[in-house]
């Protein structure tokens, strides 16, 4: 049972550590669209969620078949991640300046926005196939679903509280959403070159 409860306990603790950066985002959507619909805010969640849940699925196969490949796309993550968030970040900045606030708040929430948001911020996930990568499948599973589980949490909060400042902050909610995209992704960059 103490076995169990660690597992779950790790597991949970991974999940909260990887999904900082989709919280980021998800309270930059909510800033950037506060009067968004029901489903949207069921939906943007569930994105961040479904890739938390994916990537360390991808890299636990990746480990336990493709290692040596693996290791080398490794390298490529933190531009990755920098690339799709600066885009994202500065197509919001740019909007945010020039007042077109309601144009980016429908870009913001599009299906290629949100998928390039999802891997975005998840692909440093796949890192933890490493360390997940002596479970069985049914484990790796259950790691990957508790990761996800609490990643749709963390986000759901976030978006919650980027649209209450998001209402409060009116034209000025896109500026501060662009500038905190293009912070998560230098900041994943940066990490990811110097090994912070």
């Amino acid at each position: 049972m103490g076995s169990l409860g660690s597992f779950i306990i790790n597991s949970v603790l991974l999940g909260v550590g990887l999904a900082m950066d989709a919280f980021s985002v998800s309270m930059a959507n909510g800033l950037n669209a506060p009067k968004m619909s029901r489903g949207m805010r069921f939906y943007i969640p569930m994105t961040f969620a479904v890739f938390q849940f994916l990537m360390p699925m991808i890299g636990w196969v990746c480990v336990r078949s493709l290692a040596e490949a693996f290791e080398a796309f490794q390298r490529a993550i933190p531009w990755i991640a920098l690339v799709l968030l600066l885009f994202i970040g500065g197509k919001m900045l740019i909007e945010g300046i020039r007042g077109d606030d309601t144009e980016q708040a429908e870009f913001a929430l599009k299906t290629t926005a949100l998928l390039m948001q999802g891997v975005a911020t998840s692909i440093d996930a796949l890192s933890v196939g490493f360390t997940i990568a002596e479970y069985h499948v049914a484990r790796a599973l259950a790691a990957s679903l508790i990761i996800g589980g609490v990643t749709f949490v963390i986000c759901s909060c976030g978006l919650r509280i980027g649209q209450r400042f998001g209402t409060r902050l009116a034209g000025k909610a896109s500026i501060l959403g662009g500038v905190i995209l293009i912070g998560i992704g230098l900041e994943i960059f940066i990490t990811g070159i110097l090994g912070i």
